[in-house]
């Protein structure tokens, strides 16, 4: 008993580890900033997307089988291969991995000196490169050794701010902070990125010797209780010091700069070298994680001909290059393919957490199509496109009607009619069928 608590606890410290990356240390604060003195509003509605949805992610994939592959096959083996393998890359080389390579130089390196950045983008992914090259074990080298590191560094910060605040928020006039809050939570990319790593933590406790299906679910849910803990903590200090230092520095402040002025209130010149730490240590956790992810991933799909190697070098290969062009770039890229998937990968975790009440599983069909279809709509609308705003401007305007539109849950009315009309015609279908022992 004393092992399987000791292992949960390592598998949660490295859960959350991999959570928190490049978004989850620069979007909090500047969440804070915007609401000002709402700021606890908004920590409520990301704490549902950025924290409640990715720990439920994991739980989903540890109950439908332990793969992403296995969460989506209900809905079609084809869909579950396409929707994988652009969830694999929007959370791996085209976006989520880059953009932590870009996190540390911005935030880590730049501050302390004139560094190329390509260079240190080269060495920050040849490291991430020698954690991952062997996939065994990459947990433990997360939880024991870097997830210390990172609560040590970010802990300093926060106490620091807590116990002699900045200043006083600012009155806002934002209209619907928890609304705000939610939306900005797709940002982290958690909940898509919780549906793969929920099979990395799967392997390693099976790496550990729990083959136990009861068990390994069991220690799952302990180690995302953890890991859920402790972001709630480091969110809820890094937005309350975006709103404590919101009447010092411009509102149109970049998230990098927010956060590096934060830390030298905070620590004084020592903040530079500490916030190098902390972002280099918070981004190599996420990189080193989600490599690892990719790597495995495409040497399943393709039956060992992109073998695990090879992929997990050309992904850092390629994220090196990727990074040089920015984290605020990057983030403008994820946002169109953020809210077309995060409406679907949502439908889908919650589905498998609520499987045994589904009519005929023909309703994961109906949910996923009525996701995708707005999804798809709010893909449009964040592209900005002149000719897609005339086509689409009637479905943004009564897409906006739709009940809980205003906190980002439009899908929620779609989804939940097509799931109850394939579902229900499913279940008919089947009634009507002969059992296969009589025909």
């Amino acid at each position: 008993m004393k092992r399987e608590i000791e292992d949960s606890i390592v598998v949660g410290a490295a859960l959350f580890a991999m959570f928190f990356g490049a978004g989850n240390l620069i979007f909090p604060p500047a969440i804070g900033l915007f609401s000002g003195d709402q700021w606890l509003f908004s920590l409520i509605g990301f704490f549902i997307t950025g924290i409640c949805l990715p720990v439920l992610g994991v739980l989903s994939v540890s109950l439908s089988g332990g793969t992403i592959s296995d969460l989506a096959s209900k809905v079609g083996p084809k869909f579950s291969l396409i929707f994988s393998t652009i969830l694999i890359l929007a959370i791996g080389p085209l976006l989520a991995i880059p953009r932590t390579g870009a996190t540390v130089y911005e935030i880590g390196v730049a501050p302390l000196g004139n560094f190329n950045p390509l260079l240190v983008s080269i060495i920050y992914f040849s490291i991430t490169l020698f954690f991952v090259i062997k996939p065994s074990g990459i947990i433990d080298k997360i939880g024991k050794i870097l997830t210390p590191i990172l609560l040590l560094v970010i802990g300093a910060i926060i106490g620091t701010g807590l116990f002699h605040p900045i200043g006083n928020p600012v009155t806002t006039k934002l209209e619907n902070a928890f609304s705000f809050g939610f939306l900005q939570g797709y940002q982290t990319m958690d909940a898509l990125g919780s549906i793969v790593m929920g099979g990395i933590i799967l392997a390693a406790l099976v790496e550990k010797g729990y083959k136990n299906r009861k068990k390994q679910i069991k220690m799952t849910t302990i180690a995302g209780l953890l890991s859920g803990t402790l972001l709630t903590l480091i969110y809820g200090g890094l937005m309350f010091l975006g709103a404590s230092i919101s009447p010092m520095v411009a509102p149109d402040i970049s998230k990098t700069a927010l956060i590096l002025e934060i830390t030298q209130f905070v620590l004084g010149p020592n903040g530079l070298l500490v916030i190098s730490i902390a972002v280099s240590a918070a981004c190599l956790t996420t990189s080193i994680g989600l490599t690892a992810i990719v790597g495995n991933f495409f040497e399943k799909v393709s039956d060992g001909k992109l073998p695990y190697k090879l992929t997990v070098i050309f992904v850092c290969a390629f994220s090196a290059v990727m990074s040089v062009v920015g984290v605020e770039t990057i983030v403008e890229i994820a946002v169109p393919l953020l809210v077309l998937i995060y409406p679907i990968a949502m439908v889908l975790i919650l589905f498998n957490l609520f499987d045994r009440y589904l009519p005929h599983v023909a309703a994961y069909k109906g949910a996923v199509l009525g996701a995708g279809l707005i999804g798809f709509v709010d893909a449009a609308k964040a592209l900005n496109w002149d000719a897609l705003n005339v086509i689409f401007e009637p479905i943004y305007t009564l897409v906006s009607h739709f009940p809980l539109a205003d906190y980002g849950f439009a899908w929620t009315l779609p989804a939940l009619a097509f799931s109850l009309i394939f579902g229900l015609q499913g279940l008919y279908a089947s009634q009507l069928k002969l059992p296969s022992e009589t025909i």
